[in-house]
């Protein structure tokens, strides 16, 4: 019995030019598809830049003495770092009192607004009942609201409690204005979560509390997360409600802490400069430690499936 040797493929000169000329196409194709990648680098590193380049000038600033920032250029490097600039400021800013104000009312205000928030975008999206629309139009409302309208009657208000300057006071504002545009995001995103979960976890015998605190909650994990350092950031750094509210600087919060040593030590530009960066360094951290999470919140939904 004999068996067929198939000839071996031969190959010529015409079929290796036209392959050498398929992968030098396929090359030239798969550069052409790195220019946006190349563009969106470039872009990037340009954010980057005009982001750093004050807060670097903001730094060597701080650690530069008097005469040198009266004498050298405003990019060059101190003669001698004056690193004591911080503990001056420290001390003379009171930036201890005024860091701890703004740490306390902001770890009590953003956790317990984010609460409420998502407790009230729960019920405005699992929940049915008659106006149901109509209030969450209203909530929407709320945050088209400007804030330096309502500073007067916001003042009378707190003086009328008796909780004009204090950090009570201070919060339930906070509070007012804050949970109003969380609300409205964190109902889009409850919204975009199947209802078959919903139905799996009542088939297993599950409430309207359990749903929320074991279903809803960790799948709402990055938008809570984007929202936590949203929040964080804007009461860390409210100005008009804190200068209209608080009177002693023993209540005083950052923003306050900052105008008044600007206001009684405006010319000491290093120290003024330390404060400002050490004023900074507690949302620094806080988006460092809730970055991924703040990612994963700002894309939640982008992708469908």
């Amino acid at each position: 019995m004999s068996t067929a040797i198939e000839p071996a493929p031969v190959v010529t000169d015409a079929g290796q030019r036209r392959s050498s000329a398929d992968r030098g196409t396929a090359a030239r194709r798969e550069r052409r598809r790195d220019w946006p990648l190349i563009g969106l680098w470039i872009a990037l590193v340009v954010a980057a830049i005009i982001w750093i380049v004050p807060f670097l000038f903001m730094f060597i600033t701080s650690v530069k003495s008097q005469a040198d920032v009266a004498n050298l250029a405003p990019w060059a490097l101190p003669t001698h770092w004056e690193w004591g600039n911080y503990t001056d400021a420290a001390q003379v800013g009171n930036i201890w009192v005024s860091g701890a104000n703004s740490l306390v009312i902001a770890v009590i205000k953003v956790p317990l607004g984010l609460l409420l928030a998502a407790m009230a975008a729960f019920a405005l999206s699992r929940l049915k009942f008659r106006w149901q629309q109509l209030l969450l139009g209203v909530i929407a409302l709320g945050t088209l609201i400007p804030v330096q309208v309502a500073l007067g009657p916001l003042f009378s208000t707190m003086l009328s409690l008796n909780l004009l300057n204090t950090k009570v006071g201070l919060m339930l504002p906070y509070l007012a204005f804050g949970v109003s545009y969380q609300v409205f995001i964190l109902y889009g995103f409850f919204k975009a979560i199947p209802e078959e979960l919903d139905e799996a976890a009542r088939i297993d015998g599950a409430g309207n509390w359990r749903l929320f605190w074991q279903v809803i909650l960790p799948l709402a994990k990055p938008a809570l997360a984007a929202l936590f350092i949203l929040d964080f950031v804007s009461t860390w750094n409210e100005y008009p409600m804190a200068l209209t509210l608080l009177q002693t600087t023993d209540q005083f919060t950052i923003p306050l802490g900052i105008t008044n040593f600007q206001t009684q030590y405006g010319s000491n530009y290093p120290q003024l400069n330390a404060y400002i960066i050490m004023s900074i360094l507690p949302v620094l951290i806080v988006y460092l430690l809730f970055q991924r999470y703040f990612v994963q919140g700002a894309l939640a939904g982008a992708v469908k499936g």
